[in-house]
């Protein structure tokens, strides 16, 4: 296997200090570039509506995830392999979320439902193409509506 290297190109600051489940919906993320990036990396973010932050779950996992496993522990919901589910524990820790950005000043987005927690290193961040999102219906099982009730 390869193994990767990646740096932080930003870092979240939030109230959220716990890799916990649920209520991300009043959290206002701050995402501020690293040193070493320049803010002209930044340039004309703002006139996109929506951004695609990609992350390092970086206070979990000690490399025992099992690849298979029912959704959050809860056995009402049926056994899901680690690659059918968005949990934080994944193979290389790495999370994806689409967020709103509120405002871009400098070196600093404003985003709001982002579902990483204060210091999250960021890997990569990507304006919201509405041409590459599905391009047909989507669908998923009945069980993720109850497990994400009360998410945002």
């Amino acid at each position: 296997m390869l193994n990767f290297q990646f740096s932080p190109i930003a870092y979240v600051t939030n109230t959220r200090k716990e890799p916990t489940d649920d209520n991300w919906g009043a959290i206002i993320s701050t995402i501020t570039l690293a040193d070493e990036i320049p803010t002209i990396a930044l340039e004309n973010i703002e006139l996109f509506s929506h951004l695609e932050i990609i992350y390092h779950f970086h206070l979990v996992g000690d490399g025992n995830f099992v690849y298979s496993r029912h959704p959050r522990g809860n056995t009402a919901y049926p056994e899901m392999g680690i690659l059918a589910q968005r949990n934080k524990d994944r193979p290389n820790y790495i999370g994806l979320c689409t967020v709103e950005l509120v405002a871009h000043d400098g070196r600093t987005l404003i985003v709001k439902n982002l579902d990483a927690i204060d210091g999250t290193p960021i890997l990569d961040i990507k304006p919201v193409f509405k041409q590459f999102q599905p391009q047909s219906d989507t669908k998923q099982p009945a069980w993720v509506d109850d497990l994400t009730k009360h998410y945002w």
